[in-house]
């Protein structure tokens, strides 16, 4: 990896689809409509940064570093989120579309998904105590032995998740959405 540093600096309308991305650590940098689709970002650390309207399509993560990350409005599709260096792992995403991605087998304590579309995403055996889901489409999301303690699903939608594969324990859901907790028993509900 580059050995670059760069603070407080503002990219925007960059497309590093057709140019490469410097590798390096990113500390409190914008990045505004930028294409990153199909990039490798392996290996670089992004601190206190945030995204938005930006492409991060099919990214390669590998040990990537998130550190207070915020995306917004952004795309990230097929993401390998669990490819990423796990250690201090921090981000939250608003009206973001983050479907394919994996978060499998990480830490996503106190996690925010803010109108967020999660088709297909994979949370199987993650840590999500404490997540909120806020108005969040989770058509086909997969949970599958999750820690879901404490985690609001109040606003979710679409989802389906097993209560007897995952721990739930006092985690928050609505009349109106609490079907989803029901899909697996083959039940009618009139």
């Amino acid at each position: 990896m580059s050995e670059a540093y760069i603070k407080g600096k503002n990219f925007k309308g960059q497309d590093y689809h057709s140019q490469p991305f410097l590798l390096g650590e990113y500390d409190h940098c914008t990045f505004s409509e930028c294409v990153f689709s199909n990039s490798d970002l392996s290996e670089c650390i992004f601190s206190s940064c945030e995204f938005e309207n930006c492409d991060l399509s099919l990214v390669v993560l590998k040990e990537t570093v998130f550190r207070k990350v915020k995306f917004k409005k952004c795309k990230l599709l097929g993401l390998r989120f669990d490819h990423c260096d796990s250690f201090t792992l921090s981000f939250q995403f608003e009206n973001c579309i983050l479907s394919f991605s994996s978060f499998y087998k990480l830490k996503l304590k106190n996690i925010l998904f803010d109108d967020c579309k999660l088709d297909e995403v994979e949370f199987s055996q993650a840590d999500l105590t404490n997540a909120v889901f806020k108005h969040c489409d989770l058509t086909r999301a997969a949970f599958e032995g999750t820690l879901l303690e404490h985690a609001d699903f109040r606003t979710a939608f679409h989802f389906s998740i097993n209560p007897g594969i995952n721990r739930m324990k006092k985690a928050k859901f609505s009349m109106e959405n609490i079907v989803g907790l029901l899909d697996h028993y083959d039940i009618i509900i009139e």
